[in-house]
């Protein structure tokens, strides 16, 4: 089925197959025949499967292509909320390459960067305004937005907003909207939080679950690799080396983790590159720019820094840290086996992570395969592996950063949390 055959305009889909893209991908095929009928919109769908555009065409084509728009027009028509800054420009980008023919005027607005830049572009004028929950408030609140005039609004990674806490804004966002609108909500899990959104955010809406039973891409192999927590580190160096994996994604819990990740990459001879909340967004914009352009093999992120990231042809995820809210599995491993393509999920895991594991695999529709890999094992049944011989690995490089700097010293204080692997 062609894009023609959705009902798009003749303008936005000459384009779409200028760029090769002539077919729609299932959410797409049938989202979009709902969102022009002007029917709000409940749907299902992981990362990768190609969303944005399934409620970024029919909104360039509903609000710019068959309405009429008054030239002089200061105030948005189309809200889209987003839970993180990447995820806005990735969003905003879309938008606007969508929208070229139409002229589109569409404006990002997030936060870790000044105001008056966003204040001065709502002030010249825009179709579409694209942000995050927090920011959004913060104009609000200084009257440089005006959201009377909203006819669409669209809820992007839903699930993940109420992760971060968003509810709140969310809801005093809403009240500033016009109740005769029309909402689109996606998500890639429909909780019991998300349909009670749907239900306070919508009206009677069409439902599209392109996923059936499965929430992440079929495309994807899942492992896991049991590990003493203290020989994490040497087990990611063994996984990014042992093997050409071209590029890959390092999730970490923590700000702090994720530097020292950073750090321990860079001396053992990976380039990496670090992205967490603490980094200016003009540090991750470079740093997500040398991950694209090659200069750096690893990126190195948390996961509210690593939200809606759009990288194309990722071959490997790796959990360092298991996600402490298991839905942010599917949403890390959304970065891999995009548009149909093979993709590897990694997982390090401990002892101490048993339980993050259980409540992850609730979440998948087949057993997570656990591999034992050399020089790794987890071998002690009592919980204590402080005289586990410590394995130099058989990289130059791991030998290098052993000589300068020793022995971990976390393998001493939280190393001991081995088991069996039937007790993972």
């Amino acid at each position: 089925m062609p894009f023609s055959a959705l009902g798009l305009s003749p303008s936005l889909c000459t384009p779409l197959a200028r760029k090769g893209y002539d077919r729609p991908t299932p959410v797409q095929a049938e989202s979009i025949p709902i969102v022009l009928s002007g029917r709000d919109l409940l749907a299902r769908a992981q990362t990768g499967t190609g969303k944005t555009a399934a409620f970024a065409l029919p909104m360039v084509d509903r609000l710019l292509l068959r309405a009429t728009r008054t030239v002089h027009s200061r105030k948005p028509r189309g809200l889209v909320l987003v839970p993180t800054r990447e995820l806005a420009l990735q969003v905003h980008k879309a938008l606007e390459t969508y929208g070229a023919a139409a002229k589109l005027r569409a404006t990002a607005i997030y936060g870790g960067v000044p105001m008056r830049p966003q204040t001065q572009a709502l002030q010249r004028g825009t179709d579409i305004v694209v942000a995050t929950p927090g920011r959004l408030l913060d104009h609000m609140e200084q009257r440089t937005v005006d959201l009377s005039t909203v006819e669409i609004l669209t809820l992007d990674e839903a699930d993940r907003m109420l992760d971060m806490g968003f509810m709140p804004a969310l809801r005093r966002v809403l009240a500033a909207l016009p109740r005769a609108r029309q909402t689109l909500l996606f998500s890639a899990t429909i909780t019991d939080e998300v349909a009670s959104l749907s239900k306070d955010f919508t009206r009677e809406p069409m439902r599209v679950d392109v996923s059936e039973n499965q929430v992440v891409a079929p495309t994807v192999t899942h492992r896991v690799y049991p590990v003493s927590d203290g020989r994490k580190r040497d087990l990611l160096t063994h996984v990014l080396t042992e093997a050409p994996v071209g590029q890959a994604l390092v999730f970490c819990k923590t700000k702090r983790g994720s530097n020292r990740v950073g750090d321990y990459l860079e001396q053992v001879g990976v380039k990496a590159a670090v992205i967490h909340g603490n980094k200016s967004q003009g540090a991750r914009n470079r740093a997500l720019g040398d991950f694209k352009a090659g200069r750096v093999t690893v990126l190195v992120a948390t996961d509210i820094a690593a939200r809606g990231l759009d990288i194309a042809q990722l071959p490997l995820v790796v959990n360092y840290d298991l996600p402490l809210v298991a839905a942010d599995y599917i949403h890390r491993v959304g970065r891999t086996g995009r548009a149909g393509l093979a993709g590897r999920a990694v997982s390090l895991v401990s002892a101490e992570d048993r339980n993050l594991l259980r409540d992850i695999q609730q979440l998948l529709p087949a057993p997570l395969e656990q591999v034992a890999v050399a020089g790794f094992e987890v071998t002690s049944p009592s919980g204590s592996d402080r005289h586990e011989p410590h394995r130099r690995p058989s990289h130059k490089t791991h030998r290098r950063f052993n000589s300068a700097r020793g022995a971990h010293p976390r393998a001493s204080r939280q190393g001991g949390a081995s088991r069996r692997r039937t007790g993972y």
